[in-house]
C-alpha cells in the first residue's frame, strides 16, 4: 500500500486551488450582501465584481480583508474603498463602452480594472510610489486595457484630456478645478466624494454646463480624504 502522503508540488496545488475557491466564495458573498442589496443592478458592474479577484490588487498581508464591507487601509493616509461605495459610484457614473476616463487616485487599480471591464478606455492616475509598484504589477494581468498614469492627483493627465469621465477615488474637500477642467465639454461627466466642514463625506455627480461644474448629491459615506487633495491650512494673523 502506498503512503497516505503528498509531495510538496502536488500539496502546495491544492492549497492554491483550495484558496482559490474561498476567495471566489467570499467575492460572490461580497456581491449578493454588500453589492446587490444597496440597489446596484447595472449587470456589468455586478458581473465585473464577481470576476474580477479583489484580493489580488491588495498586499499579501492583507488578502484576508478584501471582502469586508470596509475601507482597507493601504498606509500613507490611503484606503482601498469599501465595495459598496465603489459599486454605487459606478453605477451613478452610468460608464460607457469606448468612454475615455480617468481614474484619479487609483491606487492599486481596482475601480479602474472594473471601469476596463465595462468597456471603457481607462487612464488610472497614481502619485503614491508603492500604489503605482503594486499597480504595475497586477494591472498588465487582471487589466490590460489600463494605462497607468503617475503624477500628481490634483493636476489630473492634462496630456490625455479631455475625458468623457473622471472618477475620484477618495474624498476631497472640493472638486479640484484642473480636473474639471480636462472634461469634454457639454457632456463630460465626474464623480467624487466631498467631505464637508462637519467631516460629513457625500458622493455627488457634477456635469459640465456653459457655467462651469454644476454638482447634485447622490449618497452618504464615510470615505477619508485624499490626503494630497487636502486644502492646505489658511494663515491667520
Amino acid at each position: 500500500m502506498a503512503p497516505d502522503t503528498q509531495t510538496p508540488g502536488v500539496a502546495s496545488d491544492h492549497q492554491a486551488v483550495a484558496e482559490q475557491e474561498l476567495y471566489a466564495s467570499a467575492r460572490a458573498c461580497m456581491v449578493n450582501s454588500q453589492v446587490r442589496p444597496n440597489k446596484v443592478n447595472d449587470t456589468r458592474i455586478v458581473n465585473a465584481m464577481r470576476e474580477i479577484p479583489r484580493e489580488k490588487f491588495l498586499p499579501a498581508t492583507l488578502r484576508h480583508l478584501a471582502y469586508v464591507d470596509e475601507d482597507i487601509p493601504l498606509g500613507g493616509g490611503r484606503v482601498m474603498i469599501e465595495p459598496m461605495v465603489v459599486a454605487r459610484m459606478l453605477q451613478a457614473a452610468m460608464p460607457r463602452a469606448n468612454e475615455r476616463v480617468l481614474v484619479v487616485g487609483a491606487g492599486t487599480g481596482y475601480g479602474a480594472a472594473l471601469l476596463g471591464a465595462c468597456g471603457c478606455k481607462v487612464f488610472a492616475l497614481e502619485e503614491d510610489p508603492e500604489l503605482i509598484k503594486m499597480a504595475r504589477s497586477i494591472l498588465p494581468e487582471q487589466a490590460p486595457g489600463v494605462t497607468l498614469l503617475t503624477g500628481p492627483l490634483a493636476q489630473g493627465a492634462a496630456t490625455e484630456a479631455p475625458f468623457d469621465l473622471i472618477v475620484i477615488e477618495g474624498a476631497a474637500p472640493e472638486i479640484p478645478a484642473t480636473l474639471a477642467a480636462q472634461l469634454t465639454p457639454h457632456t463630460g461627466r465626474l464623480i467624487g466624494l466631498i467631505c464637508g466642514e462637519d467631516r460629513t463625506t457625500q458622493a455627488v455627480m457634477g456635469e459640465t454646463t456653459s457655467a462651469g461644474l454644476r454638482t447634485y448629491p447622490l449618497f452618504d459615506c464615510a470615505t477619508p480624504i485624499l490626503p494630497s487633495l487636502r486644502k492646505a491650512p489658511a494663515f491667520e494673523f
